[in-house]
């Protein structure tokens, strides 16, 4: 079969992908799963060569022309890649407009605010915005059913690559595999002795806590907007993320999800387990290492729970290393999907798991475009739920910053704002030098009992 034909051919959803339409279902005029990037290009010499490059880019970029197919007589609906779907770059001159990134910034808002239709056609749109001499926004959208953040960093590096390239004549590197390759791959995992393996994990790790809280799909709603707080976190926090990695072989966004599911420990209520506190919340796993996801663009991101566990007189160093020994444990089965463990432990169609708290660390750099400053915005990344922090930094670790949002049914929203101050001021203790022999409690009895505003 030729790779135009592959992509053409009827192929099933993956689990995440499943996952996504039941939430259609349940909420088909919502936009509660718009995925949407922006980059501000400044110092384009050649408007030519970067449409050029996003062109490539797009066509090489299978999952952004999924069309699903329903048919009579069967459950899940099937995907093929129809080149007709395929989005075309629009291009959108600001440049004779008083404000140009005002009425950019609207429009963009306007389009990640419309719901997407997973019965209909046209599931992504990528725009480039001139707003004047050199500078350039390029926006391209997404339903979550497609394509994850990870995939959006993907799309925005192969794009760079391609721009640099026409400008220097280096090496324009790989394509993307073919989407229908992933799919495949995909099926293959799931009929292997590693799916088994990991599913025995799995089982182990559900079994050894209580259960975790879950959530009826038609009780989520757009509704209230959520509390949110964002802060830039200090120099000194990267820097002591960076030291204290060296010192301890534990890499700097482990250590910050670590330090976050302390800091929120102290505010949320634990389990207690043989003489331990222990408290669960949620992580991406990124699931791409190792197979053909790694540069496929596609919806690959798995959620799971962690059972962070610290004794009071613990040492902080120690409940660190336990801590990491045990993630790098769950990430080597972090490719068993959420959604099947969900179906192992006998949960029905209309309910999941409630991904609160979660945290997530994305230390993923700007991509590199030949001569230009780059900055990237999330212009949407899907609805939160309960508690959910997000870290944004470097792949270094460096100019770190972090978003928090709640549920304002859940949380009040005066005290839920002192985390704009009181989570830099946990981290810049926990990564003092003396810090590490500290007794963790000791650490957590500084904050706040209230912070979170219980409701």
């Amino acid at each position: 079969m030729s790779q135009a034909d592959s992509r053409r051919a009827l192929m099933p959803l993956t689990l995440p992908q499943l996952d996504f339409w039941e939430e259609f279902t349940f909420h088909p005029d919502e936009p509660i799963a718009t995925v949407a990037h922006c980059l501000d290009i400044d110092g384009v010499t050649d408007g030519q060569a970067l449409v050029a490059a996003i062109t490539q880019t797009i066509a090489e970029s299978d999952a952004l022309c999924v069309r699903f197919h329903v048919e009579a007589g069967r459950e899940a609906p099937l995907q093929s890649c129809d080149p007709q779907l395929r989005p075309i770059l629009q291009q959108i001159d600001l440049t004779g407009i008083a404000d140009p990134l005002q009425e950019a910034r609207a429009r963009m808002e306007a389009d990640v605010a419309a719901p997407l239709d997973l019965r209909g056609a046209g599931l992504a749109a990528t725009w480039l915005l001139h707003l004047g001499k050199q500078r350039y926004l390029w926006y391209i959208r997404a339903h979550h059913i497609v394509l994850d953040g990870y995939g959006f960093t993907l799309i925005e590096q192969r794009c760079g690559q391609l721009y640099s390239q026409r400008l220097t004549r280096s090496d324009a590197g790989p394509a993307f595999h073919p989407f229908a390759s992933f799919i495949a791959e995909e099926e293959a995992y799931r009929a292997s002795r590693r799916h088994a393996s990991d599913r025995a994990y799995w089982r182990d790790e559900f079994a050894a806590h209580a259960p975790l809280p879950i959530l009826h799909r038609g009780d989520k709603q757009a509704g209230e907007a959520p509390h949110e707080v964002y802060g830039v976190l200090p120099a000194d926090v990267s820097a002591g993320l960076r030291r204290i990695s060296q010192e301890t072989g534990i890499g700097w966004p482990d250590l910050l999800v670590l330090l976050s599911g302390l800091y929120l420990a102290r505010h949320l209520p634990r389990q207690r387990i043989d003489g331990r506190d222990v408290l669960a919340f949620w992580l991406p796993f990124m699931s791409r290492w190792g197979s053909l996801a790694a540069h496929t663009p596609a919806m690959v991101v798995n959620i799971l729970p962690f059972h962070l566990s610290f004794g009071s007189q613990e040492s902080f160093e120690d409940v660190l290393r336990e801590n990491a020994a045990t993630l790098r444990t769950q990430r080597r089965h972090g490719r068993y999907r959420i959604e099947q463990i969900a179906m192992d432990n006998g949960m029905p169609a209309g309910i999941r798991y409630f991904f609160s708290p979660l945290i997530n660390v994305l230390p993923f750099s700007a991509p590199s475009f030949d001569g230009c400053k780059v900055t990237r915005e999330i212009m949407g990344s899907g609805q939160g739920e309960g508690i959910d922090l997000t870290f944004r930094g470097e792949d270094d670790g460096s100019e770190l910053s972090f978003a928090m949002s709640a549920d304002p049914a859940m949380f009040a929203r005066e005290p839920f704002e002192r985390h704009r101050d009181e989570l830099p001021a946990f981290l810049a203790r926990a990564l003092a030098p003396e810090a590490l022999a500290r007794p963790v409690e000791e650490l957590l009895a500084e904050l706040r009992e209230d912070a979170l505003g219980l409701v």
